[in-house]
Order: C-alpha cells, then structure tokens, then sequence
C-alpha cells in the first residue's frame, strides 16, 4: 500500500517538513497538469505582518504560513480544516476548510506581507479525509479484477487520490460504492504500478 502526504510546491524546492499537504491550484490544473474542481466560495486576504515573523529563516514566508495553517488547523481548527496547498513561485496559499471566521482570522493575521492567501469553502474535515484514507488503506485489494488500486492519499484541495491502472473503469465504480458525498471528493488518476528499488 502506498498512502501519498508531504508538501508539493508548485516552483520551489520544499523542505523536508512533516507536513501532510498535496499542492492544488485552485481552479485549473495542479502540479501534475490534473483538472480540478473549483471552490464555490473563496475570499482572499494579503499578508501584514512583518518579514520573518513566523518560525522558519530557511524557508519562504508562503511555505511558512502554510506550516503554520497546517500546524493550526491540526489542532485549534481541526473542526473546521481541511488543507493546505502552497505556490513558492506566486507567493501565495490556498487553505480549504469549513467556513470559520475563526480561522480566516487566525491565518490572515499571521501572513507575512507579500503574501496572498486564497481560502476556499469546503464541507470536510481533513480528519473525514483522512479516515477515508485509512479505511481505503485497510482494503487496497478490494476491487481487484476489476482494476488495479496502487495508490491512495489526499492532495491539497479536500480530495481523496486514487492511483489506478485503469481510470475510466474505477472513477465511476469508485465514486458508486462510495456514495454521493464522497464521489465529489474523489480523484482518480492514472499511476504505474509501484516499484520497490
């Protein structure tokens, strides 16, 4: 089995942070050219605070308020998070979650100037998200005959990623025996089968 998380910054080298994050680009294409859907809702906020007030020198201030949105949403928001996606190149981060003007808040307040915050509407919670994941995990061999699940995890948008051999066969079984809520919160993408080298 083979769960996907870390960070995936479109244009920049990404430390090596243990950080459960997929970048996604809003509303056209994510690093790996995949269509996506667009939030319903979305407000945007430009930073304020100082240079280097968030923790982390080595890093930039868009990768450094996604660590903090991620670390925060963890924890204060975890009831209304979903993810977090970063641009190095556009300084810039995209934040999904629950509406919360909580959390807008929290996070607008601690971007750094420079900075352009997206944050997007979303109806799940990362934990939902991840428990999907799990659950996935646990019976990666379920539809085998039908087609191939290689991979699964989330990306940076609220979505739940399929790794198939066959796409146009296992999108719409995938998305039947999940049901109408979770079938707006799949991505099925074409993978090669992993190699253990």
């Amino acid at each position: 089995m083979n769960k996907r998380s870390g960070i995936r910054a479109t244009g920049g080298v990404v430390a090596a942070t243990a950080v459960a994050l997929m970048a996604v680009q809003g509303s056209s294409a994510d690093a790996g050219g995949r269509e996506t859907p667009v939030a319903e809702h979305t407000t945007v906020c430009a930073g304020t605070q100082s240079a280097h007030s968030l923790p982390g020198r080595e890093t930039s201030s868009a990768l450094r308020l996604a660590i903090y949105t991620d670390k925060r949403g963890g924890t204060r928001h975890k009831s209304v998070f979903t993810s977090v996606s970063v641009d190095e190149r556009g300084n810039s981060v995209s934040v999904y979650r629950i509406p919360s003007k909580a959390f807008d808040a929290d996070i607008c307040g601690h971007a750094e100037k420079g900075v352009k915050v997206r944050i997007h509407d979303s109806d799940v919670t990362r934990r939902q998200l991840s428990a999907m994941v799990d659950r996935v995990g646990d019976d990666m061999d379920r539809w085998d005959g039908r087609f191939a699940l290689y991979t699964v995890g989330l990306d940076g948008s609220g979505h739940v990623v399929f790794g198939v051999d066959d796409r146009a066969t296992a999108e719409p079984i995938l998305k039947k025996a999940f049901g109408k809520f979770w079938a707006k919160h799949i991505l099925v993408e074409h993978t090669g089968e992993p190699r253990l080298d």
